[in-house]
């Protein structure tokens, strides 16, 4: 039996990269999963490419900004599925730029996907999991969130504030038996990462201590595990997925 037979889970930004990945494994692992992205026809493209290898997936277009789309997807996989056992708030964007030329739209865009975003789905599937008594939710925040990186004002306030809203959350639903934690990546070989200018890439690598950049299934290997009984006693902890960079 797989670490997440019989489980039901909902993966956000799930038609590419780390929530594909994420939903991939867990598929692999036993999960039925409820893929959300902005992106309508490329999550249920990514999702019956999971079909096809046998997995129970399903593919929805959500929008993570918008609390009727976020409890909608939700909504999707108790009435599929009976249960919502594993929540992923994965969606995310970048919009980067030096905080004198950063935009007020863009600063506001990318907190909204992130931040807001992880509120939404930490709201929802906490509303559903409090109900049944259990529950894990896995929050996606990045080591920007840790140690801000420049030119990402944007992306690594909301990152850091994704860890607050996981300790805090964690406090409020513990009691209810409800897990909520959260994953820092650090640099993960992306289509978001692969724009990264070649001497910038190379840089961040020579930081790495196991000295390779990760792949986005190293994160969905956490994932897993924060998703199942393996992290039972585990909730409003930060894990750190960078290979030893910023120690």
């Amino acid at each position: 039996m797989g670490l997440l037979e019989g489980k039901a889970a909902v993966v956000t930004g799930g038609a590419q990269g780390i929530g594909l990945a994420i939903a991939r494994a867990f598929c692999e692992e036993g999960a039925r999963v409820v893929m959300g992205d902005i992106d309508g026809a490329a999550v249920e493209a990514s999702a019956r490419a999971l079909r096809e290898s046998g997995a129970d997936a399903r593919g929805e277009p959500c929008d993570v900004t918008s609390e009727t789309d976020v409890e909608a997807l939700v909504r999707a996989c108790v009435e599929q599925h009976g249960s919502l056992d594993v929540m992923v708030n994965n969606a995310g964007i970048t919009r980067d730029a030096t905080m004198r030329n950063m935009s007020v739209e863009d600063f506001r865009a990318v907190i909204d996907v992130h931040l807001f975003g992880a509120w939404l789905g930490t709201k929802s599937a906490g509303a559903v999991m409090r109900e049944q008594g259990s529950g894990s939710i896995i929050n996606m925040s990045s080591i920007s969130g840790k140690v801000g990186n420049p030119g990402q004002t944007n992306y690594s306030a909301a990152k850091a504030g994704i860890v607050g809203l996981t300790k805090a959350a964690a406090k409020e639903l513990a009691h209810l038996g409800v897990r909520v934690n959260a994953i820092q990546p650090g640099l993960i070989r992306t289509a978001m990462t692969a724009k990264m200018r070649a001497d910038i890439w190379e840089q961040r690598l020579t930081e790495i201590p196991m000295g390779r950049a990760g792949e986005p299934e190293d994160v969905a290997r956490v994932a897993v595990f924060l998703g199942s009984e393996l992290s039972g006693y585990m909730t409003g902890t930060v894990l750190e997925v960078t290979g030893g960079r910023h120690l």
